[in-house]
Parts: structure tokens; C-alpha cells; sequence
């Protein structure tokens, strides 16, 4: 999620962005925490959904967005999402090869970008759902994942805006800056003790594995800022208000939930990915 615009306290454009975002952010994110807390098809259903919502915003941000193409990929996500809620995920990744291939060879002149944006949907679908599947700490991994990714957020967006200074990289995301990056760092360490406090984990690995998350969430903010340059995009779509679109918002959680299942699966295996995040 991009910082503001550098603009004069109390300006009305910077008040009125705030209150869009306060308000979106309060009726989504209980919402989001309580799909996660039941789990099950109900987290499976909204993931999915959302994912099929990245591709399309994907296929249009880079002048992809035939019908075909567009209803290749949907069907796919959807079967993925519906294999994996049930257990069958052999056939969900299957499911996720096919329309890898199908979605490659109607995409014509943007293959590459159309396959990048197939594989990051996937990817943001099966992390999610394989994070929240673990039957012990699934729903503690996935909030420590959120909230990091959240924390980060905020505290860039306010750090940027109330102390502003030298850019993080003005070519890709001109609005970004060194505090901004700081401040959201320096956020997703007080989530970790947080969740260490709570003796939902031990300190140490958690605040590393905050600090490695936050630093992978503002990498997928520039990814997708990098994008969105390339083809000359503001915002992904205005489904959101206050926040763009799917990608826009999501940006910086797909990136740290797909490196934090990684991680869950390296240390715990497939199906106990949240343990390997909080268990140490």
C-alpha cells in the first residue's frame, strides 16, 4: 500500500483519503478476521474470490484482459480454491498446472506478463489457505502474518506522512520514503512482541520473523508499484475506497504470506505450515 502524497496538514484531499481508508478498514478487517477465525470453506471461499479478483486486476493493469483469457484463469483459481478447501490438494495444484498452461497459450502477445499474474494469484490462493489449514496454530500463523503486513502498513503510512524526507526509491514508487520504511519496520516489531507477550511464541524468532516479513511486504508494495509503472497504472482498480483495488491492498501480504508458508514448510511440512511460523 503506497504512502500519501507529501500534502500540507489538514489539506482536505489528504483528510478525506484518511477517512476512505478508517472506514474501509473497519468494516474489512473483521470481517477478513472472522472468515480466517471460522477457516474451513468460509476462509477457502473468500480467498478464493479474492484471488480470482488479483488475476482480473492483473490482466488489466497490463493490457491483458481478454474474455478468454480472463475466464481461463477464473475457472482455474476456482477449482483450485474448491480442490484445496476439501483436502485434495494434489488436485488442486493439478488444477493450478493446467490453467497455468491454458492461461500461457490464450494470452498471445502478453504471455509472460499473463503467466506472472496466474502464478501470483495461485500463489496468494494456495499460501493463504495452506497457512490457515493447520489444525493447531493455523489461525495464530495467519494473524501474525496479517497483522505484521497490517502493522507495516500503518506505520509506513503515518511515519511517511508525519516525517516525510528522502524517498525510497522515487523511479519506482515516488511517493515512499526512507521514514515510511522505518516506521512500518519498526511497527511489525511491536506486533511480534506483542504475540510474545501474549506467550503465543517466543521473542526472538517472532520478532525475526516480523522484521523478515515487513521487509518482504514492502518488497511486494514495490513490486507491485513497479508494475503498475510499467503500464502507466495509478491504482489496480477502485473497488476499495481509500485503497485502490485487490492489488493495491493486498500487495504487501501476498508477498509475506507466500514467503511465510514457505518458511512454515520447510520447518513443519505442508499441512502444519503454521506451526513451522510459531512453534520453536
Amino acid at each position: 500500500m503506497s504512502e500519501p502524497d507529501a500534502t500540507p496538514a489538514g489539506s482536505t484531499p489528504a483528510s478525506s483519503n484518511l477517512v476512505m481508508r478508517v472506514i474501509a478498514a473497519l468494516v474489512l478487517a473483521p470481517l477478513a478476521i472472522a472468515l480466517a477465525y471460522a477457516g474451513g470453506w468460509l476462509w477457502a471461499f473468500l480467498v478464493t474470490l479474492v484471488s480470482i479478483g488479483l488475476f482480473v486486476e492483473w490482466l488489466v493493469v497490463v493490457g491483458a484482459g481478454q474474455v478468454a483469457l480472463t475466464a481461463a484463469g477464473t475457472v482455474a483459481l476456482a477449482a483450485m480454491g474448491f480442490c484445496i478447501a476439501f483436502g485434495a490438494l494434489r488436485t488442486a495444484v493439478i488444477c493450478g498446472c493446467i490453467g497455468f498452461v491454458v492461461v500461457v497459450l490464450l494470452a498471445k502477445g502478453k504471455r509472460g506478463w499473463a503467466a506472472m499474474g496466474f502464478v501470483y494469484a495461485a500463489a496468494a490462493l494456495l499460501a493463504s489457505i495452506l497457512v490457515r489449514q493447520d489444525p493447531v496454530n493455523g489461525f495464530v500463523a495467519l494473524m501474525f502474518v496479517l497483522l505484521v503486513v497490517w502493522a507495516t502498513d500503518i506505520g509506513g503510512y503515518f511515519a511517511g506522512r508525519g516525517i516525510g524526507g528522502p524517498k525510497l526509491w522515487p523511479r519506482v514508487s515516488p511517493k515512499k520514503t526512507w521514514a515510511g520504511a522505518f516506521g512500518g519496520f519498526a511497527a511489525s516489531l511491536v506486533v511480534a512482541s506483542g504475540f510474545a507477550a501474549s506467550g503465543l511464541g517466543k521473542a526472538v524468532p517472532l520478532i525475526v520473523l516480523s522484521a523478515v516479513l515487513s521487509v518482504v511486504s514492502q518488497a511486494g508494495d514495490l513490486f507491485e508499484s513497479a508494475v503498475k509503472r510499467r503500464f502507466g497504472v495509478k491504482d489496480s482498480s477502485h473497488l476499495i475506497p481509500g485503497h485502490g483495488g485487490l492489488m493495491d491492498r493486498l500487495d504487501g501480504y501476498i508477498a509475506a504470506i507466500a514467503v511465510a508458508w514457505i518458511f512454515g514448510f520447510l520447518r513443519h511440512g505442508v499441512h502444519s505450515a503454521g506451526s513451522g511460523l510459531m512453534v520453536w
